[in-house]
């Protein structure tokens, strides 16, 4: 059986942690991020486990984290990581998935230096882009619904008409 949650997917500063806290206040549950839980369950920071175990190591992490979500959350409003649907394409057996889209070049401009060096793959910006056009795709793909995500308020107001099944 399918659970009810809202898995938000989407490039690196896209917005799914932000749109994920602001739904769990609307709809009165809870919000997870499959990065946080990452960092609180291995008690070290994602920067940290890509430097010192690499990203293969990083994605089984994802993937474990991944199947306690699918098999004991449900009810909840999920942030998963950007490489979390290219890794694990099985994403909808957690949820309904929303993608929120976002052209790389706004991408950039949200972002200040702090938020860039938390991010491991965002370090060399032409390999981002270039990382974001096949994820744009995947996302796309596994999504079953996709959103600009250019306005908060909007975007918000479109993913609570979908899920309440007013599209």
């Amino acid at each position: 059986m399918k659970s009810n949650n809202i898995i938000l997917t989407g490039f690196m500063g896209s917005g799914k942690s932000t749109i994920g806290r602001i739904l769990a206040k609307e709809f009165n549950t809870y919000f997870l991020d499959t990065d946080v839980l990452i960092e609180s369950f291995e008690n070290k920071t994602i920067s940290d486990i890509f430097k010192n175990e690499g990203e293969e190591a990083f994605r089984k992490m994802e993937k474990k984290c991944f199947e306690w979500i699918k098999n004991s959350v449900t009810n909840t409003i999920i942030s998963v990581g950007g490489g979390l649907p290219v890794y694990v394409p099985e994403i909808k057996e957690a949820g309904r998935v929303i993608y929120l889209r976002v052209e790389f070049e706004d991408i950039l401009k949200r972002m200040n230096d702090e938020e860039i060096k938390k991010r491991p793959l965002f370090q060399d910006v032409k390999k981002a882009k270039e990382l974001f056009k096949k994820r744009d795709k995947i996302y796309a793909e596994l999504a079953d619904i996709i959103i600009e995500n250019n306005d908060l308020n909007k975007t918000v107001r479109l993913i609570k008409d979908y899920y309440a099944g007013d599209k």
